[in-house]
């Protein structure tokens, strides 16, 4: 390195590199400066130089020094390496992969390139050169512990379990017998942990046993050391040296839930779906009470039996669990006994046990069998409890009756109206909703999670600009795009993405749901600066749990809903082209142009008081290169240019491709897949996916819905020409027969016999009225009669009070815009409404009677209230049909930040 220059120069050459690696970005340029006056050709100064540009976010400068250094010396190792750091600082890991095998075949044995190789492999899931990287990083220097465990792992990684255990134990028989000293305890712990999990893994578990009976006094983390213990007493069947365990372990911790399974597992009594013979409620019942007598404390042992017990065991034991929650008033009593709502008649026996509470309590204050009175708030938990039961199953006038009376009890508990909040978006009032979350933030300025509620509420209202008002309260500086989008807030983006959706405005809309899926680029990246940490300090367990997590990212719900997000902004772009700027020009009228003109002059200012005042920073903004960190312009803040995409079914094919291979039991990956594929004309890639959703669920009406879209396509096409067209047809001809639901009927046939097998279904219906008007559009009329058909009956229930409908608000909105859009039948469309609005009353879409869209009183306010203040609290009560505010939701309209 440095080799060819003469001493001075050689020095100042060494200077480079350290500078490099101690961030002194100017020391290192002047040095190399000085270097090039004497020597302007030098390959390995100039790649330095480059290198030491790139850190200075001169990229172009860089790669044209680099590449000219390279040029001027490409058998050099160091030429080499540092293009490959290049193109690794902009994550271009497989070329930087090709520049350090170049370098290594000038240099093999150079241990810095082998290293930085072996962290792209990682990262690049390359396991087989993982491998080998590692076991010649390990020839080369054996007396490092870091080669050896990274040589163990990446055996582990690359499924050679056995041999990773091997390695470990070479490795331990290096060491001496006194060996950890008292500063390497827990990381050698970690490795011994990390050898007995490998043991575990790949089905040695005498063995592993053995091991961790042998080292347990090596082994730091001793609880841990227990629950891997106990892990493999009941994989070797041991119950009863494994029950004695947990019950230690349940002594230390009493409400952990695991524990609790794992001794259940002991005694044969546990079930994956949650399903007991009586034989094993009685046993399990038998076990909790035992566990409640030694562990009095204890709150899962209480909450865990109301999931298998029935009948009056269960209202028993609901009672002894829910009586003393309502007393101390806590407000997640509700949450916590949600998931019993998905077992049949466990809600019926809730509600009966809670209305006789609280008509105790209302009568004479006390619980039917206790003589002492009650605090008055356990009637206010009561009703709070009453009120999101109701709303749970759909009851939304008696869930706001109950929750109004709460409120009148004690008007200052800024729970109760987040609850009216969400039960009015339930009921499709989304401003009522919106003003009452934002009644509750009022009552409390430093709650971020009240904040962010408020935030949620407005944009599912398409509030966008007010939401974006209240979310900066919690940002750093007050600049709310830009620190929303560092602190990958991404329910705030896919929130914020689904509401400029709805108002049509793709441009923002792909802008949000494209940083989300930016995020988890960012996530993947992270995982980079782990590879060597985590070897080096030993946290072996969570170093593969993490890469393995890491595999499967992108399965994760929030990625899914980016990208569905994205995949429709495409299709409807494709769908509805943007028209040319002259005939935007003409068609835009004056209003909005100067409301958009507004909006620039606006961001300007915006712009140029930010530039004043990172002039004015101190120095503290300034790192050691002498760089100031300013945060740059969003060059597109309104997603115009994602909008001038050449071809937006492209675009949407690449999300896709993700949502194919990590959520591929979706329905809704399939149904995307139709879409870009019948719109792309590959029409056995949209085969393919009705063929998948038959598979997930033959029954469900978007299946059926592509089904007959498809066939119906089929039929419409001309007769096939070119051999490729033939060998198409070919295949749907010879798969058509597999489809039971096509067998010997035709499209007509199939789709009146699924609404046979559906006719109470609203949806299905609705599907086969569609599907009818798609075969044959005169039938028009008929379609619209088998929806006006439908009928809205009553789900049987043992409820005490009122009835739960069928009809759900999204499917019969969906209905409405069939009628309005797509069958295009005005008349019918209104008759829907009207019937509807009756439905569902607080609904805004239909304009129920008891929503705020008839009312308006949320939009015609003049009181203004500053963003901060509240000091009176909220007083949004439903007074009749009408919601009356105290003001504030409108003071923010006018709110400049």
């Amino acid at each position: 390195m440095g080799a060819s220059l003469p001493p001075k120069e050689a020095n100042l050459f060494k200077l480079i590199v350290k500078s490099y690696e101690t961030k002194q970005c100017k020391k290192g340029l002047k040095a190399a400066d000085a270097i090039l006056k004497k020597f302007p050709d030098h390959g390995e100064t100039l790649s330095m130089k480059g290198l030491t540009l790139n850190c200075m976010d001169r990229k172009s400068e860089a790669y044209e020094l680099v590449r000219l250094g390279l040029k001027n010396d490409v058998k050099s190792h160091v030429c080499w390496h540092v293009y490959g750091l290049l193109y690794r600082s902009d994550r271009e890991y497989r070329e930087a992969i090709k520049c350090y095998r170049n370098a290594l075949r000038i240099d093999p044995d150079n241990i810095e390139i082998l290293r930085d190789l072996s962290l792209l492999q990682a990262q690049m899931r390359d396991l087989t050169g993982f491998v080998e990287t590692r076991q010649q990083l390990l020839t080369l220097k054996p007396n490092h512990r870091m080669n050896w465990i990274g040589f163990a792992v990446a055996n582990h990684l690359c499924s050679n379990v056995a041999k990773a255990v091997e390695i470990l134990e070479a490795y331990e028989g290096t060491l001496e017998d006194d060996y950890p000293p008292d500063n390497e305890k827990c990381e050698h712990g970690e490795m011994l942990l990390y050898k007995i999990s490998l043991l575990e893994e790949c089905g040695f578990l005498e063995r592993a046993l053995e091991e961790l009976h042998k080292k347990e006094s090596k082994i730091v983390d001793k609880l841990t050391s227990k629950e891997q213990e106990v892990s493999l007493l009941v994989k070797l069947g041991r119950l009863e040296e494994g029950v004695n365990h947990y019950k230690a372990l349940l002594a230390m911790n009493p409400d952990n839930y695991r524990y609790y399974e794992g001794l259940q597992k002991c005694f044969s009594l546990y079930s994956e779906n949650g399903k007991y013979s009586s034989d094993k409620i009685d046993r399990l019942d038998a076990l909790y009470k035992s566990l409640a007598e030694q562990f009095t404390w204890s709150s899962a042992v209480k909450r865990i039996p109301l999931d298998f017990l029935q009948g009056d065991k269960f209202c028993a034991a609901a009672a002894n669990y829910i009586k003393p929650l309502l007393t101390k008033g806590v407000p997640s009593l509700f949450s916590d006994l949600s998931p019993l709502y998905d077992q049949p008649g466990k809600a019926d026996i809730l509600e009966q046990l809670i209305l006789e509470l609280e008509h105790s309590i209302s009568g004479d204050g006390r619980y039917p069998d206790r003589t002492e009175k009650e605090p008055p708030s356990t009637l206010l938990w009561i009703l709070f409890f009453l009120a999101q039961h109701y709303d749970r199953r759909g009851q939304y006038d008696i869930a706001l009756s109950k929750i109004d009376e709460a409120i009148q009890h004690t008007p200052t508990v800024i729970d109760l109206y987040s609850v009216k909040s969400r039960i009015l978006k339930h009921a499709g009032d989304l401003v009522a909703a919106a003003s009452l979350a934002d009644e509750a933030r009022c009552m409390d300025l430093a709650d971020r999670y009240i904040n962010s509620e408020s935030v949620k509420r407005m944009l599912q209202a398409d509030q966008v600009a007010l939401a974006e008002k209240i979310a900066v309260l919690f940002t750093k500086d007050g600049d709310q795009h830009n620190n929303l989008h560092d602190m990958q807030c991404m329910w705030y983006e896919l929130a914020s993405g689904e509401s400029y959706f709805r108002q049509g405005d793709l441009g923002r809309a792909l802008k949000k749901f494209l940083a989300v899926e930016k995020h988890y680029a960012d996530i993947t990246e992270d995982q980079f600066d782990f590879h060597s940490y985590c070897l080096r300090k030993m946290t072996l367990r969570a170093y593969v749990d993490m890469l393995r997590f890491q595999d499967r990212l992108h399965s994760h719900a929030y990625f899914h809903k980016a990208a569905v997000g994205a995949i429709r902004c495409y299709l409807k772009l494709y769908d509805s082209p943007l028209n040319s700027p002259a005939e935007v020009e003409d068609n835009t009228s004056k209003a909005t142009q100067k409301k958009k003109m507004k909006k620039q002059r606006k961001a300007e200012r915006a712009k140029k008081e930010a530039e004043e005042k990172n002039e004015g920073s101190s120095a503290s903004g300034t790192s050691k290169s002498g760089r100031r960190h300013i945060k740059p312009v969003d060059p597109d803040p309104y997603g115009e240019k994602l909008l001038k995409t050449d071809d937006p079914l492209s675009e949407a094919t690449k999300y896709l491709k993700l949502l194919q291979k990590n959520s591929p039991d979706s329905l809704e990956t399939h149904l995307l897949s139709f879409e870009v594929n019948m719109r792309k004309q590959k029409i056995l890639l949209a085969f393919q996916a009705v063929k998948q959703l038959l598979r997930l669920d033959a029954d469900n009406p978007d299946s059926h819905c592509c089904l007959i879209k498809f066939f119906h396509k089929v039929s419409s096409m001309s007769a096939p020409v070119s051999d490729a067209e033939k060998l198409v047809w070919s295949v749907l001809e010879a798969e058509r027969p597999s489809i039971s639901q096509l067998q010997e009927k035709t499209l007509n046939e199939a789709n009146k016999i699924f609404l046979g097998n559906h006719e109470d279904s609203l949806m299905h219906r609705a599907t086969v009225a569609e599907m009818l008007y798609t075969l044959d559009p005169t039938r028009k009329l008929e379609a619209v009669k088998i929806i006006e058909d439908s009928s809205n009956k009553v789900v049987p229930t043992n409820g005490a009070l009122g009835s739960v409908m069928e009809w759900k608000l999204k499917d019969c909105i969906a209905v409405h815009k069939l009628l309005d859009n797509v069958l295009i039948d005005t008349d019918s469309a209104l008759r829907w409404k009207v019937r509807c609005a009756e439905y569902f009353p607080y609904s805004i879409y239909f304009e129920g009677s008891r929503s705020s869209a008839v009312n308006n009183s949320l939009n015609n306010l003049d009181t203004e209230t500053p963003l901060n203040g509240g000091a009176n609290g909220p007083d949004i009560i439903q007074s009749g049909n009408a919601f009356t505010s105290n003001g504030k939701l409108e003071a923010f309209k006018n709110l400049k930040i």
